[in-house]
């Protein structure tokens, strides 16, 4: 492995810029790839991206910016995908250069819809990149905070610890420290589930429940999160770990949250196309609740995710969310 490894962030939204602000704390060369050449142009002239978490200034002469990904992915060692689930197989068409020899990290919470599969399993299954080549970055971490600079911890997942350590070393500082993991497939699964709950949460909060709902509901969903982790790929881990509940707290309660607030809309009233289209942001978890349900019920197991299954009603087939809540009420202790 190159002493010196260089870095790379895949996506311009607010997750991946978050991510170049933290690379950039510790690196002199960063760099960023996104599609949108009008904001490439913005950031190199004003200092900030246009369009998320514009407080955070750049020193521009650190940033390697590009909106050709071939370019980015040749000129880097480490790759880290920041680009929304939903989109992140049309971008890697693109691709005429090899992903053989690069080290993937992931910080995409979400499931790629071309394959039903978490992003680390979609790079090792259909790019043929080995497991130690492969790593996860989660939270709980909301981007508007790093960009306040405000306290905020984060996992790093690999199978390989040396890897682990080199990522956790560089997104390192003041206001962000990390911890590794082995658990590449666990921490990544909780990334995902966790705006699955979140997006229940908010439709909770549409309805007009509460606080004492919302805790029941918190403390049911973590240990749904346990069951379906430990069905999908069982090892020993902590579930109350941060990676896991702190991530599925953050994002079920915090007002930054996308996915809560996509739920909270539809609580309200919304249609799913409607809420996407003022939100103007892209929810995982809309797309992780359909991956979701269709694993556990590939798995006869669909009885034991009964929050999953109530948002999976919702979102895709149309049920009323009050009706679907109220039945949810009698399955929660």
């Amino acid at each position: 492995m190159r002493e010196k490894l260089r870095f790379a962030v895949l996506g311009g939204g607010s997750w991946g810029t978050a991510l170049v602000k933290m690379l950039s704390e510790n690196l002199d060369t960063v760099g960023w790839y996104m599609r949108n050449e009008s904001a490439i142009r913005h950031i190199k002239n004003e200092g900030h991206n246009p369009n998320y978490i514009s407080a955070v200034e750049f020193d521009v002469e650190k940033l390697a910016l590009s909106h050709d990904i071939n370019k980015t992915i040749r000129d880097s060692d480490v790759l880290i995908f920041a680009i929304p689930s939903a989109f992140l197989e049309n971008e890697l068409k693109s691709l005429t250069v090899s992903l053989k020899d690069k080290i993937i990290f992931s910080a995409i919470k979400g499931i790629v819809p071309e394959s039903g599969k978490i992003v680390g399993e979609h790079f090792h299954d259909e790019y043929k990149i080995p497991f130690e080549n492969i790593g996860v970055i989660t939270g709980p971490c909301h981007a508007e905070e790093v960009a306040l600079e405000r306290l905020s911890y984060l996992t790093i997942a690999c199978a390989d610890d040396d890897k682990a350590k080199k990522v956790a070393k560089v997104l390192e500082s003041d206001y962000i420290r990390t911890k590794i993991s082995d658990d590449i497939i666990g921490t990544e699964y909780a990334a995902m589930l966790k705006n699955i709950y979140a997006i229940a949460a908010g439709i909770a909060h549409g309805l007009g429940y509460g606080d004492n709902f919302q805790s029941v509901l918190m403390s049911n969903a973590i240990r749904e999160m346990k069951r379906f982790i430990d069905r999908v790929y069982k090892m020993k881990r902590n579930i109350n770990n941060s990676a896991y509940l702190g991530d599925l707290l953050v994002t079920g309660y915090s007002t930054f949250s996308r996915n809560r607030m996509f739920g909270n809309m539809i609580g309200k009233g919304y249609t799913v196309k409607s809420a996407m289209m003022e939100m103007n942001m892209v929810a995982e978890g809309y797309y992780a609740t359909k991956s979701a349900h269709l694993l556990m019920e590939k798995l006869k197991k669909k009885s034991k995710t009964p929050i999953i299954n109530a948002v999976y009603s919702i979102l895709y087939k149309g049920k009323n969310p009050k009706k679907v809540f109220a039945k949810l009420t009698e399955k929660l202790d």
